[in-house]
Order: structure tokens, then sequence, then C-alpha cells
């Protein structure tokens, strides 16, 4: 629903029903409902569902906000741009049942095989039992022997099995470690790829800010600026000024009192702090106050949002008492998860993200990724998956959002982030780490290429043994007997093959170690 303006007051209509050029209201919390632009008002919105961005973004008038996206603490109006069906979120559905429906269905090498060698196996008996009879060269009992011979050792029982045991069985063994594959053609497509395509918000990083750096000025110390700032920001519920709060309780900093609080929506915030006037933001709350600038401040705010900080200036009365520099974190480990994936051969490992180039390369050399494509929105995803797969083959994509959700359909394997992932990226994806563990994407990585190289083991014992048993019975060097021992001993060679995949652990660096469990807790 969205509260559309119909003469002098504003009436809950369906989103559907929401025409171009109407006026919507979207109050502090709601979640916007079309896509337009601000009429009136000013907020800090939440655009991570669509655009992967990790710090909220300051609307003002004539700014464009999305459908689906999160509104901070001020109300706005918005003037709607697209209808229904031709919003952000519905070009993301529509790019993700492209892309899927894009998909050739991937065919077992056993399926097609045995397609043409069942008839050709059961056209064959019927001559060798018939044939040699006519021209007199064996005798019908001779021939329909060793027909019934044929049929036993060229039954491709050991074919058939050997591909969907290894299946079962990596798909258990991944279930086990906290990794969900939807299929056997994923777990199969998973060992083939060479490339990695990485969505950095909530993937890469943690995807909450925190205080990366503080910078006092003049005679304050960083104690004394975590102090002030945190006794203000206490009062609000901007990430932002959470973030300084929780800086502030991991350094123990005693909590001051803030008085007479009042929020500049989409600037920042002022307030007294035992006694004397505190303002608190970015520097555009100074700037629309007419306050002076001082340069050095300033050369302090530009280095940091070089570094893909998020600043926050504060002031006392009229001194300036530092700088906050607040951004994504990186997750725990993930350089040593990058190393393992390389060491497995994933190469380039490719951050895609929806953050400004700044942000995106201060992370990028972070975490050491190989390449960094920032300011992307749903379709650019899409096309750099596609640039990927043209120049390097299969690719892989991993994310968690909404905006996520059609490159993953696009990528020759999707993987979602499970525990924090949307509906949509857990939907569109084929595999998911259950546990939002990156760590444990080295692991099914390395089981794909083993169930791989076993399927391949398991497809030339099965050949090979058919192949052998075929010469062997129709020249009678091998009776019945002997071929149905050779025979279902060749099955539960691959069976048992398949099933040491259940004993696959992951030695990478950056793999959480998995904890065994009961069978009662496994089932």
């Amino acid at each position: 629903m969205a509260r559309v303006q119909r003469g002098t007051d504003f009436v809950d209509v369906r989103v559907e029903d929401v025409t171009e050029g109407e006026i919507v209201l979207v109050r502090p919390g709601d979640r916007v409902p079309v896509d337009g632009r601000v009429h009136t008002g000013r907020s800090a919105v939440n655009q991570a569902p669509i655009t992967g961005e990790s710090v909220p973004a300051e609307k003002d008038v004539g700014d464009e906000v999305f459908a689906g996206t999160i509104n901070g603490e001020g109300a706005l109006t918005v003037v709607t741009t697209r209808r229904a069906g031709d919003r952000t979120l519905d070009r993301v559905m529509k790019l993700v049942e492209e892309a899927q429906t894009a998909k050739a269905p991937t065919q077992l090498l056993t399926e097609r095989f045995e397609r043409v060698f069942v008839p050709v196996v059961l056209a064959a008996d019927v001559l060798l039992m018939l044939v040699p009879t006519v021209l007199g060269i064996w005798e019908w009992s001779t021939s329909v022997y060793r027909g019934m011979a044929l049929l036993v050792a060229a039954s491709p029982c050991a074919l058939a099995l050997g591909t969907p045991a290894t299946v079962l069985a990596g798909i258990a063994q991944a279930a086990r470690r906290g990794v969900l594959v939807k299929g056997g053609v994923h777990l199969e497509n998973l060992g083939t790829v060479r490339v990695l395509a990485l969505d950095k918000t909530g993937t890469l990083t943690v995807g909450r800010p925190e205080v990366t750096d503080v910078v006092p000025i003049a005679s304050a110390t960083a104690h004394e600026l975590l102090q002030i700032a945190a006794a203000v920001e206490r009062q609000s519920q901007h990430p932002l000024a959470q973030a300084v709060v929780r800086k502030a309780d991991a350094e123990r900093v005693p909590v001051a009192t803030a008085e007479a609080v009042e929020s500049v929506t989409g600037r920042g915030i002022r307030a007294r702090v035992a006694g004397q006037p505190v303002a608190i933001g970015s520097l555009r709350l100074f700037e629309e106050a007419r306050v002076s600038i001082p340069p050095h401040v300033r050369d302090i705010a530009d280095r940091l949002q070089e570094e893909g900080r998020s600043v926050v200036v504060v002031q006392r009365d009229d001194t300036w008492l530092g700088l906050l520099g607040i951004a994504d974190q990186p997750r725990p480990n993930v350089q040593p998860i990058l190393d393992d994936l390389r060491a497995l051969g994933i190469n380039p490992v490719v951050m895609l993200t929806g953050d400004n180039h700044s942000v995106g390369r201060a992370i990028g050399q972070q975490i050491g990724v190989d390449q960094v494509r920032a300011q992307l929105l749903q379709e650019d995803k899409v096309t750099a998956v596609k640039e990927l797969q043209e120049r390097h083959g299969a690719v892989a994509m991993v994310g968690d959002g909404v905006n996520d959700a059609p490159a993953l359909a696009q990528a020759s394997v999707g993987i979602a982030m499970g525990g924090a992932g949307t509906a949509a990226a857990l939907e569109t994806a084929d595999v998911a780490l259950m546990a939002d563990d990156l760590g444990r994407l080295p692991f099914a990585i390395g089981l794909a290429r083993q169930a791989r190289a076993i399927i391949r083991q398991n497809l030339s014992v099965s050949l090979a043994v058919v192949a052998t048993l075929i010469v062997a019975t129709t020249t009678g060097v091998l009776g019945i007997g002997p071929a149905v021992f050779v025979h279902e001993g060749s099955t539960l060679i691959v069976v048992g093959n398949a099933l040491r995949l259940l004993q696959y652990e992951s030695s990478g660096r950056g793999s959480t170690p998995s904890r065994r469990r009961s069978p009662r807790q496994l089932a």
C-alpha cells in the first residue's frame, strides 16, 4: 500500500493503482513503495536492499528514491516517476526470470550415453542370437547363452549408479558442513568455476558500519571526542550514530548527559552537553548553518572520504574537537579465505558493489580482491557477470540482497549467504551458505572439484568393465556366472568410491572448523 495525496488528504492506495506524477507520503521507518523523486522533506534512506550501499543515503528535494528501500527518521513526500511494473524492484524480478530461463538445462553425460547405448545393445543382442545360428556358426543354445551373457555384461548398472551416488554423497557432506546445494547439476557446475564475483555489503563485509578513525583536533583528546560524540549520538537511531555509541562502549568511555537534543534530518544532530552547545554531523550541517570550516578540518575530512569513510565532525561551542571516520568492516578471516580460493585455482576474484568508487576501492585494497567494480545497480551486476563469463568461462556469484538476485541467476552458479540473505537471493541461488560463513566457500568448491573427479573415475571404471565384459562374453571367454560377479563387483566399487566424499574435509586456513555431530543431530 502507498499513502497517496488525493485532494487535501492522504489516503491508502494499492501500489498497483498509483500513477506517475502522484505524490506519496513516506513516514519515518516506512518502506518506500514507489520509484520517484523527493518532493518535500529530508531524510537518510537505507538503500541496501536495492543498491547494496552499506551506509544510508542522504535524500533531499529532487533526489531519486527507489521502491523497496527503507526511510530513516525524516518524513518525505515523493513524486512518483514510474508505475508498478516499471519500478526498480519490478525490473529486478524481470532480470531474475530472464537469467533463469536463459540457462540451458544441464544433462549428465551418462543420460545421453544411455539413450543411445541401451537400444544399440538390445539390437546387437538380437543379432547375436540369430545371425550365428542362421549362418551355422554356433548352435542355437550357444547363441542364446551368449546373448544372455551379453545382456548381463552390457547392463549399465555401474554407469547409472556411479554419478547419482557421487552427487548424493557430495550433497550430503555439503549439508553436514552448512552448505545447501540445490541439486546435482549445481554441484557439478560449482566444480567447473574458475572466476568468483562477490557482493561487498553483507558478503565480504559485516554489513554494519563501525568507527574506524578517531581524529582529535588541537587540545582535544580521543577520549574527550568520543565522550562528547557518544553523549549526543545516544539520542539518535541513525546507523552512524549507533556506530559511535558502540565505539564509546567498547572503549569504556564514561557516559555524559546530552540535553535539548535537536535532530537535523539528513545532516546531523545538535544538543547541549554540560551546558555547552554541541553540533555533530556531516560538513553540510555546518555549511548550511554558515559556519566557517577551517582548512585543516576539510583536509582531514577529504582524506577520510578518499579512504572510503563516512565522516562525522564534532564541534563544541566554537571549538572543533575532531572527526570520526565510519565504515563497514570486512568479515573476519576474509583474506585467508580468498587465499584458499586462489589455491583452488579461482582467479580473478572480483568485488561487485553499489557503493561509490572510493568505498569500493578502500575495501578492495583492504581485503585483497583482484578487481573492484563499484556504483553498480542490478542491471550493471548482471552485465559484469556476463562479461566475466565471456572472458573466463564458468563464474560463481556470491551475494545476499535483493539487488544481487539477477546476478545470482545469471551466474553459472549462484551462491547466497543463507542466514542473513534475503528471500529473493535464497530463492534464486543454486547454493546457500547457511551459517553466513564465507569460510565454507573453499570447502564447497573443493568438494565439488572432488565430486567431479570421482564422477570421471566412476565413468572410466564403468565403461572399461562394460567394454571388457562385452568382448569376454561374446567370445565365450566368460560365462554368465563370472560376468555377474565382475559386473556387480564394479557396481560396488563405484558406489564405494562415491561414498569417499562423505569423508571430505577442507584444509583451508580461512575455514571454520566443523564440529562433529551425532547421527541423531544430523537426522
